[in-house]
């Protein structure tokens, strides 16, 4: 049997894992990787920055639940892709970043781009280690998915010298793992499902709440646990982050506005896979005197900054089916009318705003337009700040994987990157971008990567010329002295256009949605480029 060279190990190994497909810029470092991930069928898809490519993999993971990869040259190849690991550890995305290196015969010599790179990644990887042994180049790819993985999940790192990737061997003479990382997830013991069931079945306001961790469950069937519960709880339930979707976005118990309504009110929260950090106010948006129900998959959340009243850890998706199978069916209650009441308050106002049609385009009618024309069954990538606060609340997602945004890290730069990996993932799916006019100008020049692949997405960026909620702030802080918070209003479609995709600007409301349309059958990358209403006000991201 003829012999193979490492990097042809490593995309076998990678194609055994369930990968199809890789984000990579290209590198001198990286070259056998990406001749091994050809000869295996692999899909490399290339970008214009290793920070866009990081995003990528971080969408890949995201959408699939399977491991994204990412490849990245030596040196500024490997620090450039840091942004986008940080930001796949907040959003505990399995992700695998391999790494170029210098000749292992070079090392502390001075090799071109020589750098220790598993010591930058320590605090945002679950494993970081380098490769030494191209026979053994499976197992460690075995190792960083175990990692990976683990827990809720998360990215891990693995460096490869040049000469590890291009070293021959036999194919006889490598371990090739099967069988390396645990498939059956930890549910609840029988005395804590009773306790919790007993706890529900005592609540007078109970509430559900399902988190990021949700997202990354690995029970078979998560979507169906978390419908069968909550439709025995009767309960107010509400979806943050990445398990948006987990429920139909119009589920009748599904509340949109009343989070910290009912929060506020209840007296027993059972909280899968939440992280009570600045978005929950360090949990202090829940009453003082509620039972919490933590149940998470990371040990490391359960009791971080709320207590839990039963902490257990367990497998979230598989928890909500044990206690769906237990928990009696309850009827609608007088608590579940009072919150859908004020639901229904919040909604009325909300779409008073929404019918406006003066110039520049009001936020939210900017924002229930872009919904209606994506609607239900759509990836949407958001990228930005208070216009994907504003956004997202009208978005329709219905589907684990539906809204891709940016998570607790607030990092901008994620909207092309992720459509791009959405769309190769999903090509008959519609996939969009939702931008701020500041966020755009982090990874604008990935359109080029979009047409040059292919891959017609619909971006739609709100246009008000300002760092919006920055803008806010200083004027409240330094209200004589604005500076650096002022854009103008810029014409971000005509760049698209010159790079082959379709533009088009709007002020008129009332063609927001026809533009829309157009773009979308235009059957090229395209960008909407809209001006919207500036509203000085400071996002709910910063107010905890």
């Amino acid at each position: 049997m003829p012999k193979i060279h490492g990097g042809r190990a490593i995309a076998r190994a990678l194609r055994s894992e369930g990968v199809d497909t890789v984000f990579v810029l290209t590198g001198g470092h990286i070259l056998p990787l990406i001749d091994g991930c050809v000869d295996e069928g692999i899909r490399v898809i290339d970008v214009r920055h290793e920070q866009a490519a990081a995003h990528a993999a971080d969408a890949y993971a995201r959408v699939t639940g399977r491991l994204g990869v990412v490849f990245a040259t030596a040196g500024p190849g490997v620090t450039d892709t840091v942004t986008g690991i940080a930001n796949a550890w907040f959003a505990n995305s399995p992700v695998l970043l391999i790494g170029g290196r210098h000749l292992s015969t070079e090392d502390l010599r001075g090799g071109l781009q020589e750098m220790d790179h598993p010591r930058m990644f320590h605090s945002i990887t679950k494993w970081a280690a380098t490769a030494h042994e191209t026979s053994r180049l499976p197992e460690y790819v075995a190792t960083a998915a175990r990692h990976a993985f683990s827990g809720r999940g998360g990215p891990v790192f693995l460096d490869i010298p040049w000469d590890v990737q291009a070293g021959m061997v036999e194919p006889d003479a490598i371990g090739w793992p099967a069988g390396y990382r645990a498939d059956r997830p930890a549910g609840l013991d029988d005395e804590t499902l009773a306790d919790v069931v007993d706890l529900l079945h005592r609540a007078e306001r109970p509430v559900v709440f399902a988190g990021t961790g949700y997202r990354w469950s690995r029970y078979g069937d998560p979507i169906g646990a978390l419908n069968g519960l909550v439709d025995v709880v009767q309960a107010p339930v509400y979806l943050n982050s990445l398990a948006r979707g987990s429920l139909c976005w119009d589920h009748p118990l599904l509340g949109n506005r009343t989070r910290s309504d009912a929060l506020r009110r209840a007296d027993v929260v059972l909280a899968l896979g939440v992280d009570w950090d600045f978005r929950t106010g360090f949990g202090r948006k829940v009453a003082a005197n509620a039972a919490v129900v933590q149940i998470d998959a990371e040990p490391s959340r359960v009791g971080w900054n709320r207590p839990a009243a039963i902490g257990v850890v367990a497998d979230p998706g598989a928890a909500a089916a044990q206690l769906a199978g237990r928990v009696g069916r309850g009827a609608p209650t007088e608590w579940l009318a009072e919150i859908k009441g004020i639901e229904d308050q919040k909604q009325t106002a909300a779409n008073e705003l929404a019918s406006s049609d003066h110039g520049p385009v009001h936020p939210e009618r900017f924002a229930r337009e872009v919904a209606e024309f994506f609607g239900d069954d759509a990836i949407v990538a958001a990228d930005g700040g208070d216009i994907v606060s504003t956004t997202a609340k009208w978005l329709r997602t219905s589907r684990p994987g539906g809204l891709l945004d940016p998570g607790p890290f607030g990092c901008l730069g994620v909207g092309a990157p992720f459509a791009l990996a959405a769309k190769a993932v999903e090509p008959d799916t519609r996939v969009g971008i939702v931008y701020g006019d500041g966020s755009f100008g982090f990874n604008g020049m990935e359109y080029d990567s979009l047409i040059r692949h292919g891959l017609p997405v619909v971006g739609v960026v709100g246009n008000d010329g300002a760092w919006n909620n920055i803008k806010a702030i200083h004027r409240m802080l330094y209200p004589e002295r604005m500076v650096a918070s002022d854009l103008g209003i810029r014409r971000y479609d005509l760049m698209v256009e010159g790079l082959g995709g379709y533009g088009e600007f709007v002020e008129d409301a009332a063609q927001l949605r026809p533009a829309l349309e157009r773009a979308h059958d235009s059957g090229v990358p395209a960008l909407v480029n809209v001006h919207i209403a500036e509203q000085l006000r400071m996002s709910s991201a910063y107010g905890g």
